[in-house]
């Protein structure tokens, strides 16, 4: 005991190194959250641009929410009316090249004429522009067709019933695979590998298929995501549909599939796309890339495919006699209706799917309301607003009229740049919460569009909800107006370098307004 008391002792030593280390042994033992409060995840967002095609930024919204978008119908840009061509044309691509807007599509004879399924060979051809709104067909004299080469065919034989060609962003790409495709159908062994210099003479890979299993009559695509660092496929499958090495037998719906691969050759990693909170149906084309200002964000433009059946609302369509003749044919040329849908994602797979129609069939007319209306061309371009001084926006195209008569055609759609998906919120009010985020840059850029007397202002915040000083709502005077790239002002200013690589959350407070898109930037 003498020991114990004796503050010099050798007893009081030992058992202060014991009471040092049985507390370490129960601090060891207790959960972190007694000590701190958990970091929350932080999206490092660099100085990329954000979209709200997803909820991945979103903590929260009061007041506000979520608005879908819809294209505004602009001038028909070509039509498909040569020989070679028909009602039966389709599967488009547009390319935006330096100066120059190409255009890929099917021609064929196929369609629908007294009642009957009418096939014909398949050819694919070519359109170019120099703004996105005026089209021309040039004489390419590659390919003969009726005893001339007077035509504007850059491919015949295989892959011709769904050639799908791409830029190709990938660093490496080798001069004279500058533009890549794949196209097939399962009857042909699956799909094949095209290279092109040009554009517009193209040449196989290889011999052999690269993607052999699948059912591929659809539109399959490929692309360079330099997100991934990878290039990724979509080609049709069907949902329970059951796989051999040799055949694909449908049982379900039609679907998507993707794949990546390095070099373009050799796939694998396949998968069937899932869907967040969206309902099994029918998805024809898929139409997915890389959105050109924020290329981490894959967006797709499907086509949405229903069966509907003979009911007087059919009967009420347009061209009830041109709709009876296709029905004669198939009843789905009778009775299918088409249209486009959205979805986003940023891993390839899971994707944020709008159920409702982003380009519906519209107003009724001739030529619409009936199956192949709205196919939406792969790839959306940017193009010059028909608003002298306004800012440049996207062009979309979308087909019109098929499977009867001689001919179809496209129509172009403009949209705003980012203009898919905003946050809106009422004259009442609402408000926008971000989940925590670092960023680089010194300026933060928003695409706003308001009302006369609505506004946008915004606070920056630690991840706990405390107002950065200087940056407080109070700090961020009213902002409106209607401008793709606005930058915002506090109090002492745009800049914000001083928060860059720190956790923040941004709060954006609107009032009659819509929010497309954020940047930091320099």
């Amino acid at each position: 005991m003498c020991c114990v008391l004796n503050p010099t002792g050798s007893g009081m030593v030992a058992v202060m190194r014991i009471t040092f280390v049985l507390f370490w042994l129960v601090v060891a033992l207790l959960p972190v959250s007694v000590f701190a409060a958990e970091e929350p995840d932080v999206i490092d967002i660099g100085s990329r641009r954000e979209l709200f095609v997803d909820t991945f930024l979103i903590e929260s919204l009061d007041g506000a929410q979520r608005r879908l978008h819809h294209p505004v119908a602009r001038n028909v840009v070509t039509v498909n009316d040569a020989p070679w061509e028909g009602a039966g044309s389709g599967y488009h691509s547009v390319i935006h090249d330096g100066d120059v807007y190409r255009m890929y599509y099917r021609g064929s004879a196929l369609g629908v004429e007294a009642g009957k399924l009418k096939l014909g060979a398949q050819v694919y051809c070519y359109a170019e522009s120099r703004d996105g709104k005026t089209w021309t067909k040039p004489h390419l004299g590659l390919f003969s067709h009726g005893g001339s080469k007077q035509n504007n065919i850059i491919l015949t034989g295989l892959g011709c019933h769904n050639f799908a060609p791409f830029l190709d962003a990938n660093p490496a790409c080798r001069p004279d695979e500058r533009f890549k495709a794949l196209g097939g159908s399962a009857k042909e062994g699956g799909l094949f590998a095209f290279k092109s210099t040009d554009g517009i003479h193209w040449s196989l890979l290889q011999k052999e298929p690269v993607i052999t299993v699948g059912a591929f009559d659809s539109q399959n695509l490929a692309f360079w995501d330099s997100a991934a660092q990878k290039y990724r496929a979509y080609f049709r499958t069907f949902t329970k549909g059951v796989t051999t090495a040799k055949q694909w037998t449908p049982d379900g719906y039609r679907a998507i599939r993707t794949a990546v691969s390095a070099d373009f050759l050799s796939w694998g990693d396949e998968a069937d796309l899932t869907y967040e909170d969206s309902p099994a149906e029918h998805l024809y084309t898929n139409q997915i890339g890389p959105y050109y200002r924020a290329p981490h964000i894959l967006i797709g433009l499907p086509t949405r495919y229903v069966e509907h059946g003979w009911s007087e609302s059919m009967r009420a369509l347009p061209e009830l006699q041109h709709r009876e003749e296709r029905a004669d044919a198939h009843l789905r040329y009778g009775t299918a209706l088409t249209e486009g849908l959205l979805m986003a994602s940023r891993d390839g797979v899971h994707f944020d799917r709008w159920n409702e129609a982003f380009l519906r069939p519209g107003p009724q007319r001739p030529d619409t309301w009936n199956y192949g209306h709205q196919f939406i061309a792969w790839h959306a371009v940017e193009t010059k607003s028909d608003l002298p001084g306004a800012a440049n926006e996207i062009s979309l195209y979308a087909s019109e009229g098929a499977w009867t008569g001689h001919s179809n055609a496209m129509r172009r759609y403009t949209l705003r740049l980012d203009g898919f998906v905003s946050i809106n919120a009422p004259w009442k009010g609402g408000e926008l919460l971000t989940r925590p985020l670092k960023f680089d840059g010194r300026k933060l850029a928003i695409n706003v569009s308001t009302s006369a007397v609505g506004s946008v202002r915004i606070e920056i915040q630690d991840p706990d909800g405390t107002p950065v000083p200087g940056f407080a709502l109070n700090d961020c005077p009213e902002l409106f107006g209607d401008s793709v790239d606005r930058t915002v002002l506090w109090e002492g200013g745009p800049d914000v370098s001083q928060l860059a690589g720190r956790a923040v959350r941004l709060r954006f407070v609107l009032k009659d307004a819509d929010l497309y898109s954020f940047q930091m930037t320099e």
